[in-house]
């Protein structure tokens, strides 16, 4: 016994000594987790203030895109997806069913709202194995006014997921400018236009709330929360008038509708300060659908060789060396470099002998070479280029915006760039080059933001006026209006001329350059207007460019240009009374109908006014123009005889709206082809007219550019 005894109490001390070592190790550890930091590589204290405690974010929201007036042109709204429950365990109580009952009725009422056949609705309710379905593009992406419909439905079962998303309420409209977004781990970014270019304004900067939790997951009560309140994104109130703006879009999509054309694009600035008022494209792209194919926007990022808009700086240019004399003449048609090369214009017989001025009313290109030669050269005419912006950026807040090219070295480079070719431009430098005009030489930067406004009301940012520098003599500008005025008044221009409004402005025409030189072909070319309105006191910039219209034809550019002019002159009440009696208009203050044929030629004589006699009658039994209209004294008046004989005259050389106005008068039907001016005509001079007759005639392309 006592042996039993002895060996009970050796394995009794065994136990103490061992439990006395634990006890150390465990204070030992203890005194060890309270020093240090880390343990393993992992934060201790971190770790355990992770698993009692909550952080959840909070979402700044994205800043809202309005025009100049206020009105939404991007903003985040509520998005649903629709879902159904399947599953019956769902439903705890008979009288509250919580998954579709009635599948059917459910399908029948829910193809009512959303763009899907019941047949396929019924399908996705009738899946087995299934706690809940969704219904793909149907039903995602639902409105708030969507969801409320479904709603009223009380379909047992049917629920939505709420998120957020950006919408544009006016959809394919200023889509380029605006851009979009897109959705990068649960974050809007943008991808284009002022939603890139402004991302970081516009996001804001996301909150949060802090605070101990309980097993359950609910904040622990009486503990306090620490909360960092979310700070929303920026407004951005841009330049753009949305009824501006909706003008030019929908004169892009009338175009598009009638002809096919590669693109088009057109700006719309405020000639006081620069300020974007429009700017659109065509084809475009839904920003809400983002069914889009080219990432890049035309006005801003497109370098094209400008074609004859360019000869307006080519004669600044040659004004501000103060040696310009615009009665000087030089001979037309055509021009032979050192190299061979021979420049022709677009008329490739010329006008004969004319002075410099017309020559910039008729967009002459042998013009220009005459010009370069007699007063710039290649420095100067660069060195002029590039400071009126062209080369460089505009500065402009938008994403990607392209420099293009003014370089030129030898004689052919030199001469050609005097009238657009073989140098490449942007549409927004040419805004910002007609600014010049328009402020009496001083060039404006354009910009597209008139301010930003921070979730406090405060703004902090704003755009005004800027002049970037003073680049011509107000007598420049003002020669230079007046120049423009004679292209709309009596020049090629003339088709864009409308009623009450002084529109001044430049044509232009260029050819696309390819792997072996120009592209041939009336198709191949870029057709391009600038324009200002009013003269006198100018307040609208219009640029339009069109690569590749139908046929080559004008018609493409001069409706949508015409079509913007007169809706903005109306909206904003741009109207000018015409001069009447001035050398560039003329009134024709009497009726010539029933009045003798010597009478009325006599008056028109004293008038200097061109007419057109058909027959060799004593009396004029029909006129055009009719009486009060306004004419030039390169208008042609066309004057029918009573004589029973009348004859063709030779239209050769004659303008499209020249040739209408014949047919009209003689009441013939009218076919044609190309444009420009008649090369060909189907009835021969002096052919005797009758109804019978059929006039077929062939307008000459404009060789290379106007």
């Amino acid at each position: 016994m006592k042996k039993i005894a002895k060996n009970s109490i050796k394995i009794n001390n065994f136990f103490i000594v061992f439990a006395l070592f634990l006890f150390v190790l465990i204070i030992v550890r203890l005194f060890y987790l309270g020093l240090c930091t880390k343990i393993d590589g992992i934060n201790i204290q971190q770790f355990a203030a992770e698993r009692t405690t909550e952080k959840r974010i909070l979402t700044a929201n994205r800043g809202t895109i309005y025009d100049k007036n206020g009105q939404v042109l991007a903003q985040n709204v509520f998005s649903y997806t629709l879902i159904a429950y399947l599953d019956e365990s769902r439903t705890i109580k008979e009288n509250n069913p919580r998954h579709v009952i009635d599948k059917e009725k459910t399908a029948e009422e829910l193809s009512k709202v959303i763009s899907m056949p019941k047949e396929e609705i019924l399908s996705l309710l009738n899946q087995k194995d299934l706690y809940q379905t969704e219904f793909g593009k149907a039903g995602n992406g639902l409105t708030e006014i969507i969801k409320d419909q479904i709603v009223d439905l009380n379909l047992p079962g049917i629920d939505f997921i709420e998120s957020v998303k950006r919408y544009y309420p006016y959809g394919d409209f200023l889509s380029y400018t605006l851009g979009y977004v897109k959705i990068n781990d649960g974050i809007m970014v943008g991808e284009m236009g002022v939603e890139k270019y402004f991302n970081k304004e516009l996001s804001g900067t996301n909150g949060s709330v802090t605070y101990q939790k309980d097993l359950k997951g609910y904040q622990i009560p009486g503990s306090d929360a620490i909360k960092i309140n979310a700070i929303n994104g920026h407004d951005i109130y841009l330049s753009i008038d949305a009824n501006i703006q909706l003008f030019v879009e929908q004169a892009l999509k009338n175009i598009a509708s009638n002809y096919q054309f590669d693109w088009a694009t057109v700006l719309v600035a405020d000639a006081k300060t620069g300020a974007i008022l429009a700017s659109s494209s065509n084809p475009s792209f839904d920003p809400n659908l983002l069914n889009i194919t080219n990432y890049l926007d035309p006005n801003i990022s497109f370098t094209i060789e400008p074609g004859s808009i360019m000869k307006t700086y080519t004669y600044m240019a040659a004004l501000e060396t103060g040696k310009y004399n615009g009665n000087n003449t030089f001979l037309s048609g055509s021009y032979i470099t050192k190299d061979g090369t021979k420049i022709r214009d677009w008329d490739n017989n010329g006008w004969g002998e004319i002075s410099y001025d017309y020559g910039y009313a008729l967009s002459s290109n042998v013009g220009i070479i005459s010009i370069i030669n007699e007063y710039l050269s290649k420095d100067i005419l660069k060195k002029y280029f590039k400071t009126m912006g062209f080369g460089q950026k505009t500065g402009i807040t938008l994403p990607n915006e392209a420099v293009g090219k003014i370089e030129f070295e030898y004689e052919t480079e030199i001469l050609n760039s005097g009238f657009g070719q073989g140098i490449t431009t942007t549409p927004i430098q040419h805004i910002q080059g007609l600014t010049a005009i328009c402020n009496d030489g001083s060039l404006l930067k354009p910009f597209i933001v008139n301010k930003i406004v921070n979730d406090q009301g405060e703004i902090t940012k704003e755009n005004k006026k800027t002049v970037v520098a003073k680049v011509a003599s107000k007598e420049t500008t003002d020669y230079m209006k007046n120049l423009m005025e004679d292209s709309i008044t009596k020049g090629v221009g003339t088709d864009y001329a409308i009623e009450n409004v002084n529109l001044i402005g430049k044509t232009g025409t260029s050819q696309i350059a390819g792997e072996n030189g120009y592209l041939l072909g009336d198709v191949n070319s870029i057709r391009s207007f600038t324009g200002i309105f009013p003269k006198e006191d100018p307040q609208i910039i219009l640029y339009i460019s069109i690569k590749r219209p139908e046929d080559g034809s004008s018609m493409v550019i001069k409706t949508p240009a015409r079509e913007i002019i007169k809706n903005i002159a109306g909206y904003l009440n741009i109207k000018t009374e015409i001069p009447e009696n001035t050398v560039s208009n003329i009134k024709l203050d009497y009726n010539f109908i029933n009045k003798s044929t010597v009478e009325v030629t006599e008056y028109l004589t004293n008038k200097k006014l061109n007419y057109i006699l058909l027959g060799d009658g004593n009396k004029i039994i029909n006129q055009y123009p009719l009486k009060d209209s306004l004419v030039t004294i390169y208008d042609k008046i066309f004057l029918l005889t009573n004589d029973a004989n009348v004859f063709m005259p030779n239209i050769i050389g004659w303008s499209s709206s020249d040739v209408i106005n014949l047919v009209n008068i003689l009441d013939i039907p009218f076919t044609y082809s190309g444009y420009g001016f008649v090369t060909s005509q189907s009835i021969s001079k002096n052919t005797k007219i009758n109804q019978e007759n059929k006039l077929e005639v062939v307008f000459s392309p404009k060789y290379g550019l106007e």
